[in-house]
């Protein structure tokens, strides 16, 4: 199983931008994809974003589309999400995903083998 480390979380504005990462602590990579996901409170968790790892290729929730940008570093096994243009509603805590499985996209829970601990984004009006 991976583990995963997020940070970057924290108190930002509407309109401000973060940027979370997540170090995984091996060569994972054997994963196919890694993803973001975000559960707020009272709600399911939810997809964010994932990347396929070795293409770049990547998808989005409608959501956060055109203002989240999903990212990785090979040498570094970590992905990063950019969020611009943050809103109240983005206020969550996220989690990063490795898929469960060889050729998994982590677009759902149940596609996901491990989950990080998850940072704390608090967007204020």
């Amino acid at each position: 199983q991976v583990h995963l480390v997020e940070s970057g979380g924290g108190l930002m504005q509407a309109g401000g931008s973060l940027r979370l990462s997540c170090a995984a602590s091996e060569r994972t990579f054997s994963s196919y994809a890694m993803g973001w996901f975000r559960q707020a409170p009272g709600k399911e968790r939810e997809f964010v974003a994932a990347i396929i790892w070795s293409a770049g290729s990547t998808v989005y929730a409608n959501s956060v589309k055109g203002r989240f940008t999903i990212s990785r570093d090979i040498a570094k096994n970590t992905v990063y999400l950019q969020m611009n243009s943050l809103k109240p509603e983005d206020t969550a805590v996220y989690y990063c995903a490795a898929p469960r499985g060889k050729m998994v996209v982590p677009v759902s829970p149940p596609t996901v083998g491990s989950w990080g601990q998850g940072t704390q984004v608090t967007v204020s009006s």
